[in-house]
Formats: structure tokens, sequence, C-alpha cells
């Protein structure tokens, strides 16, 4: 991946594939498919400044699965590479 930082307290995620058919075998079509809204982090900037200044670091880092809200971050495409860039306060938590 070519090198990208994100600034302040955005995050880069790669979002999870998401399962091809049910858990009753059903297959199902790419249309008919919801994007995936857990994903992993592969960078992170070096934090937001609280009101007195000082940089307060992010609570994920590189290598967390996160959950994140369906309509979260923009998305770009680096290195042919679909990603996710969205604020830290956009993940709802970190699985595992």
């Amino acid at each position: 991946m070519t090198k990208f930082r994100p600034l302040h307290d955005r995050v880069v995620v790669r979002r999870l594939k998401s399962e091809e058919k049910t858990a009753g075998g059903i297959i199902i079509p790419e249309t008919a498919k919801e994007k995936p809204m857990e994903g992993e982090v592969i960078s992170v900037g070096a934090g937001a400044r609280n009101e007195q200044g000082q940089i307060v670091a992010l609570d994920v880092k590189a290598g967390d699965r996160v959950l994140f809200g369906k309509w979260s971050g923009t998305e770009v495409t680096i290195d042919g590479e679909e990603l996710l860039i969205m604020k830290e306060s956009d993940i709802m938590g970190v699985v595992g």
C-alpha cells in the first residue's frame, strides 16, 4: 500500500468480506448484499488535540477489528484497494 497516514483522529479501515450465503445455504447475489460494517484498522492518525492543546492518542490501533455505523466514513481507493477513512468517533467498538 502507498504510504498514507490519516491526520488527527481519522482512521483508515479495510472492510471485511461478507458471507456469500446464508446459514441455510441460500446463495446471496452480489446486488442483494449489504456492505459489511466490520473492518480491520489499517492506519491511524496521531490523535486529536484537547482543549489544552495536548494530543490525545486514539483508542484503536492498526490491526484491530472494529464495528462501525452503516453510513460511516468516506470510501477511497488507494493502490486499487477500496478503503474507508473515518473519524474514530464513527467506530462503535473493537471486536475480540
